[in-house]
């Protein structure tokens, strides 16, 4: 009798018990940095594999030359959304390796904007144009324990420079490279 009870113990306990879902999160919050910048970030659930990144931070870069006495660092916001299809999370489910955080590959569209409002940099006086990019592009999302996240991506894609607004005599377009590699934190 005692075995019959313990068997239907296990059985009703494998009813109860829930497997990993395969899906994106529905939703994500978080904090990265990358050699060139930091963001905050919010990833919303649009289907069970597509996702809509929202971020907002800072877009780095150094520059030098003749032109300039010492090497510069400046500091410009951008706006980003981009929508991601994580294509390999039932593959990754079925060989038993962790989707969580929307741990996966994906390919994306990523549209960004950087808006002339201010810039942090060791020049005085130094402007960015305002500019869009639209750049589709491929990545890979690992999430390390509860909370820790490593992000890689490469995408090319197109540039739109306002240069009018900044006194130029025409707006400028030109071939945009988007390389990633950034570390963060999930709330």
């Amino acid at each position: 009798m005692k075995k019959i009870l313990i068997a239907l113990i296990l059985c009703g306990l494998t009813i109860f018990t829930k497997g990993q879902e395969t899906s994106v999160e529905k939703s994500i919050f978080g904090v990265q940095t990358g050699l060139l910048g930091i963001w905050i970030h919010n990833e919303s659930r649009l289907t069970n594999e597509i996702s809509l990144r929202s971020e907002l931070g800072f877009d780095s870069g150094i520059f030098g030359g003749s032109f300039y006495n010492k090497t510069g660092f400046i500091m410009t916001p951008v706006i980003t959304a981009e929508p991601r299809w994580y294509y390999n999370l039932e593959k990754r489910v079925s060989k038993s390796k962790n989707i969580k955080n929307n741990s996966g590959d994906f390919i994306g569209m990523k549209i960004s904007y950087n808006p002339d409002w201010f810039v942090i940099s060791n020049y005085d006086n130094l402007k960015v144009v305002n500019q869009v990019s639209v750049i589709p592009k491929w990545g890979i999302r690992r999430v390390y324990g509860e909370h820790f996240s490593f992000e890689a991506g490469l995408g090319v894609g197109y540039r739109y420079i306002f240069a009018k607004s900044a006194g130029y005599l025409e707006n400028e377009s030109e071939v945009a490279l988007d390389l990633h590699l950034r570390i963060g934190y999930n709330f």
